[in-house]
């Protein structure tokens, strides 16, 4: 390997963990702001706080929604980069205005349980099995199943976010239909976000799952990580957008109006041009699709 192209590799690395060090000292800080608002009960009505994965902020995608949407209307959205389980958490408790993720089924039971209200498909793509382009396990071209049956009969390391994130989900119910309990020192959990945990893949010579939007977000940055599984139904990948329901946290301030007005935007015209369309300058294809 050339010292111009390792050169190159170290750059990129520091530079995701420099993204990673700045997106923790933002989440920390809009944690702050969000407790003293709550504390104070005095939230601006211009402050749309909303919780969404780790997909849509890492893969640059909110970067051209929100400033979009901020020209044209008289709120400020102030996203909170978090797993779905942690984003449904924080609907939950009311510390939000609305939450953008990526489980539908755990989203349909947040608006039955009455948590939230109005919501909507925004967007797909699709889950990937990556790994080392030497595939030790011998998963090209097997099913998702087969894959995974591979991978664990044959002890070669797995990586997973391990954080209750959409992903996670996706991946125990993937582990729960092959009829295999991932279990033993080649399994690892992260408990990290979807970045960092394929950077632990890459150095590992790993295998794990991923949103497709994330790993080609991080790809220049991988020494040999790949897709080696992809296209079954079963990965399909749908994000929805949903408004925390304010009669659920009367003694809280819910931004009902700048969620809604968000909500709109995200699903309508402009909203999902801007979805349509992003993606393919910088990488040569769409990283989400709209409905």
């Amino acid at each position: 390997m050339s010292k111009t192209v390792k050169k190159k590799r170290v750059n990129e690395r520091s530079n995701m963990s420099l993204r990673r060090k700045l997106s923790v000292t933002l989440l920390l800080s809009v944690i702050i702001i969000v407790l003293l608002l709550s504390c104070s009960q005095k939230k601006s009505y211009r402050n749309v706080l909303l919780a969404t994965t780790t997909s849509t902020y890492d893969s640059g995608l909110l970067d051209e929604l929100i400033p979009t949407f901020e020209k044209e209307n008289d709120y400020w959205v102030m996203p909170i980069a978090v797993g779905t389980g942690e984003a449904i958490s924080m609907g939950k408790k009311g510390i939000v205005d609305a939450i953008l993720v990526h489980s539908k089924q755990a989203e349909e039971r947040f608006v039955q349980e009455g948590f939230g209200i109005n919501r909507k498909d925004v967007m797909y793509n699709d889950f990937v099995i990556v790994g080392p382009g030497s595939d030790p396990a011998g998963v090209k071209g097997l099913s998702v199943a087969g894959a995974l049956e591979a991978i664990s009969e044959k002890k070669e390391i797995f990586v997973s976010r391990g954080d209750n994130s959409g992903t996670n989900k996706k991946e125990k119910l993937l582990w729960e239909i092959s009829g295999i309990n991932p279990t033993g020192e080649w399994y690892i959990e992260s408990g990290q976000g979807m970045g960092f945990t394929l950077e632990i893949a890459d150095e590992k010579n790993a295998y794990s799952l991923t949103d497709r939007a994330t790993f080609i977000s991080f790809s220049s940055s991988f020494n040999s990580l790949e897709v080696v599984i992809a296209g079954d139904e079963i990965l399909f990948n749908p994000y929805g957008i949903i408004q925390i329901n304010p009669l659920k946290h009367r003694s809280l301030v819910i931004n009902f109006e700048g969620a809604l007005a968000f909500v709109d935007f995200i699903t309508g015209d402009q909203g999902q041009k801007i979805i349509k369309n992003f993606g393919i300058e910088k990488y040569g294809q769409n990283l989400f699709y709209p409905y």
